[in-house]
């Protein structure tokens, strides 16, 4: 492709901008760019941890102190937790990045490599200990004073002769635990410990050490912080698995087995312990009569206590299908068996397997009645517990019967539901096919689900025995009204429920309304917001909240649809009063924390100047101070604005998008243009975008630090035209900013990955716009992806065109025009824009052979096409060499066509399989121009 040269105009304002103002970003400035990650405040609010990680090396702790409004910093620590008293802060210091790539690089076994520090810093004084070899800690959430932490296996002590017999430390025997009392400094250790856990809200700890040969018996240990005992459970050799405490700590489960055998399946018994026992009795063993002929109790079944401690529930399986080994491996006839009838394809089988492997269903030992319950079971394998699992009943759901439809109808799955009773194990049907998903209230009064099919919620009265459809007199959509899918709308889901399930929080597109589950009350719209088109959508502040307390006000994110902007509302549901405490052109964070014991609360806003900074406010919200610089540098460099654009569709209707500018922009100059697009985009426009390596589209700052002009255009979809329905969105808005005359028509780009990397395909099929494009794993030829397999679940695609995303709308039987009319392969000759392509060998989502069948098109119709493929990576390219390396190869191949830059080598002749990995061609190659 012949390219003229920058208008003279632009190529001085870009470089009088780039260079005597402020440069743009590059690749290795971007290096340098943070993240914020991982923050969390202490219990009392006066303590704020979280990490910054740069895109290139270590991250870094930062503790700040409110009180004091200073900030510490503690390089390549991470995983900071502070105690329950927030006295105490503990957190693990890993080696530098650069010193474990040069001892691999020296051939350094893994054995012998740095290991992580465990740090406990007393907050008050800054006292600080490092405790080297670090295997993993646990700091108590809910109860203070103490910690465990348990130490990496010790290598041998080579001081000792080879004819002393030591019991080594490694993955089979366990390693040191320590336990700790962090006021006293008083600490136990215990040897050769495999598992441990922590009770919740008692300062105890159930521990599995294999013992020391000699004093120190094999088994489950009990370790009581004030007793700072260790009270032996169960002791003698055996196989031990499945820890479990009561929340309280006063009761324990596990599994074991004192048997020295070495099982193929191991025939674990279920053990229990309670406070007023010396030791741990046996509950139930594969004899059991409550369980099914041959089934086994399942070392997989994770054992869990319900709140108040009444029940332990637990696992049990059938026997397990296992390999003759009597059969040499070149006698094992390894054969696929694809049956029409099967309820899986075998694909999904496969992906599955490991899980089916595991497969368990849940039985219950009542502790009071030492009554044993099987509850689940292949008829009906899942189980949903209510009131924490102390509720009478549970939810019972079974969709064997409609697994084959998941080929072709996708999600949610159908079921039919029961009702168990976990006192007797009996079950009643209390809806057959329901097409969506179902759950229990918090305190289990009721079964509720959204049906899809027929757009209303409804509950099931479990003390009334009796099905109620609610929130019917609501006279607004309680679905999405605007999907667009050949399928049924998804709701815009729930708030909660309030305390003692009187109440269900439904929300409609805006509000927030206040549902009678037994249906004498009328449903009352709380928030009121659709008039203005305002969002409310409730934020839940404590996390480990089970219902809405009325008796306290509720705090709402707030959105504006019309203007995109954001803010936190108070709402008290008594009084109706509604307090705006923050609102503007900002995105504000939707998972605010709470300080556990105070009312200070750390939360973040952004747009797209602004990074979000942590923010910390010790006022309900209405005021905040700035606690966090995670990026400084940010200023030194040419940044943009990002605005909204609205436009005129080919049908007449509205469209809406955003239009990000670079900095300086000037209306009286011209900027090539890059578009990116990928459904709906529009109600991100305050979004900050991190400058980061990309896994998949383009990094608009970057881009726009660099002098292009971004447009992301939202699109609306007809069913049975997805590609014109893009080509009408997209061009008409593209030229309608071409009218504008701050855009150079020769200079534009188009970008897309996935969904968009097909429409991108299929753009360029119909139009010449385009300077070049990129299109990141496209289907294009939607008739040999139809019947194909997303391997990353093993499922069909067959859903995915008729109802889902590409929206056809029917079968390939059906509408054999439309699957051929929305591919852009058919009509890969009409195209003439240079298009980069990436597709991976690994996806598990698009077919690696349909960005194989664009290129081999292109290859032979004489098309200038590059296609990269970052061998064993998925639907996106992981690992940061590579996103770094995408990057560049993105940058140099729209620079090139954009900017006039040189061609890099790599475009001009390729990476042939004898340099892959050694010469990367990012040089510039010989000009051809």
């Amino acid at each position: 492709m012949q390219l003229k040269p920058l208008p003279v105009l632009l190529f001085l304002s870009l470089t009088i901008s780039a260079f005597a103002q402020k440069p743009a970003l590059s690749i290795e400035d971007i290096d340098q760019w943070n993240t914020i990650e991982k923050e969390a405040i202490a219990p009392n609010g006066n303590w704020v941890s979280y990490e910054l990680t740069p895109n290139q090396g270590d991250p870094t702790l930062i503790l700040y102190n409110h009180s004091k409004a200073k900030s510490q910093s503690f390089e390549r620590s991470h995983k900071a937790a502070f105690s329950a008293d927030s006295r105490f802060v503990a957190f693990q210091i890993s080696p530098a990045e650069d010193t474990l790539k040069a001892q691999k690089r020296a051939k350094v076994k893994d054995k012998d490599l740095p290991k992580d520090t465990l740090s406990v810093l007393e907050l008050a004084s800054g006292r600080q200990e490092k405790i080297p070899h670090l295997k993993r800690f646990i700091m108590p959430e809910k109860w203070e004073g103490w910690m465990a932490y348990q130490l990496l296996p010790a290598p041998r002590d080579t001081a000792l002769p080879d004819s002393i017999k030591v019991k080594p430390e490694n993955k089979k025997n366990g390693s040191l635990l320590v336990i700790r009392n962090l006021r006293t400094g008083q600490q136990d250790s215990i040897p050769f410990v495999k598992d441990f856990i922590a009770a919740e809200e008692s300062p105890r700890f159930l521990i599995y050490s294999t013992g020391d040969d000699s004093t120190f018996q094999e088994g489950i240990y009990l370790y009581d912080g004030p007793d700072a005992k260790l009270h032996p459970l169960l002791t003698g050799k055996g196989h031990y698995t499945q820890l479990s405490l009561s929340r309280d700590g006063r009761q324990a489960g596990f599994l074991a087995l004192q048997d020295t055998t070495d099982f193929r399946v191991v025939p674990y018994q279920l053990w229990h312990w309670k406070s007023q026992q010396d030791e741990a009795v046996t509950i139930a063993d594969s004899s059991a009569a409550f369980l099914p002929e041959q089934w086994l109790i399942s070392e997989h079944g994770q054992l869990k206590f319900s709140e108040d401690g009444s029940r332990l529930f637990f696992g049990t399986c059938p026997p397990p299908v296992l390999q003759d080994t009597a059969l040499l491996e070149e006698e094992i006839v390894n054969v696929e068996v694809w049956a029409s009838q099967d309820a899986r394809l075998y694909t999904h089988e496969e992906e599955l397997l490991e899980e089916r492997k595991k497969q368990n269903y849940l039985a219950v030992f009542h502790t009071d009645t030492r009554r044993l319950l099987q509850l689940a079971d292949e008829q009906m394998p899942e189980l949903i517990l209510g009131n924490e699992g102390n509720a009478r009943y549970a939810l019972g759901k079974d969709g064997s019967s409609y697994l084959q439809l998941l080929s072709w109808e996708g999600f949610p799955q159908r079921h039919d539901l029961y009702l168990v009773d976990v006192e007797n194990g009996k079950r009643q049907p209390i809806v057959k096919n329901l097409p969506g998903n179902a759950d229990l209230s918090p305190m289990g009064d009721y079964a509720y689900w959204y049906n899809v099919a027929d757009t209303s919620w409804m509950v099931y009265d479990i003390a009334a025995r009796q099905p109620r459809e609610i929130a019917r007199d609501i006279p607004v959509p309680l679905y999405d009204e605007l999907d667009d899918h050949p399928m049924h709308p998804y709701p815009h889901g729930t708030a909660g429920w309030t305390t003692d399930d009187d109440f269900l929080l439904v929300y409609d597109r805006y509000d927030v309304w206040l549902v009678d589950p037994s249906g004498s009350l009328a449903s009352n719209n709380l928030t009121k917001g659709r008039a203005s088109k305002t969002q409310y959508r409730y934020i839940k502040l404590d996390p480990e909240e089970r219902s809405i307390e009325e008796v306290k006000p509720m705090l709402f994110y707030t959105f504006s649809e019309t203007e995109k902007s954001s803010g936190y509302t108070w709402f008290n549901i008594h009084t109706g009063v509604k307090d705006l405490v923050q609102f503007g052109a900002y995105s504000y964070d939707r998972q605010i924390q709470k300080a556990r014991d105070v009312d200070a609360y750390l939360f973040s806003r952004e747009n797209f100047e602004i990074f979000p900074d942590l923010l910390i406010s010790n006022d309900h919200l209405s005021n905040f101070k700035k606690i966090s610089e995670a990026n400084p540098r940010q200023q030194d460099f040419r940044w943009g604005t990002a605005e909204p654009y609205r436009w005129t569709g080919a049908d007449g209707q509205e469209m809406e998008g955003i239009l990000i500018k670079p900095e300086d922009f000037d209306p009286g100059l011209q900027y090539p243009m890059m578009t990116y697009f990928y459904e709906r985009y529009a109600d991100r426009l305050h979004r900050h975008w991190t400058p980061t390596y990309p896994r998949s589209i383009i990094n608009f700052p970057f881009y726009a630090s660099r002098g292009y002009v971004i447009f992301i255009p939202d699109v609306h979809y007809r069913i049975g035209y997805p590609g014109e329905s893009a080509l009408d969105a997209i061009t008409t808005g593209v030229t309608s900013l071409l009218d504008q005359g701050f855009i150079d028509k020769e200079r534009l780009g188009v970008q897309g990955h996935s969904w968009g990397g097909y429409q991108v395909a299929y753009l360029i099929t119909q139009t010449d716009l385009f300077a070049c494009a990129e299109s990141g794993a496209p289907v294009v030829n939607m008739t040999s992806a139809y019947g194909g397999i997303r391997w990353g679940s093993g499922l069909s695609r067959m859903f995915q065109y008729e109802k889902s995303q590409s929206r056809i709308g029917g079968t390939l039987w059906e509408k054999p025009l439309r699957y051929i009319e929305n591919s852009p392969l058919f009509y890969a000759d009409k195209i003439n824009t240079p298009v980069l392509i990436l597709h991976n060998d690994d996806d598990g989502a698009v077919p690696w052979y349909q960005g194989i069948e664009f290129f081999v098109a292109l290859r032979r119709l004489g098309k200038p096409a590059w296609l990269l493929n970052y061998n064993d990576n998925p639907h996106w390219v992981m690992g940061k060499e590579n996103r770094r390396d995408f990057m560049r190869r993105m940058q140099q191949f729209f620079d090139y066509y954009l900017l006039n830059a040189p061609m890099p080598k790599w475009m001009d002749k390729g990476v042939p399989p004898l340099e892959r990995g050694i010469h990367q061609g990012f040089e510039p190659a010989e000009d051809r121009r």
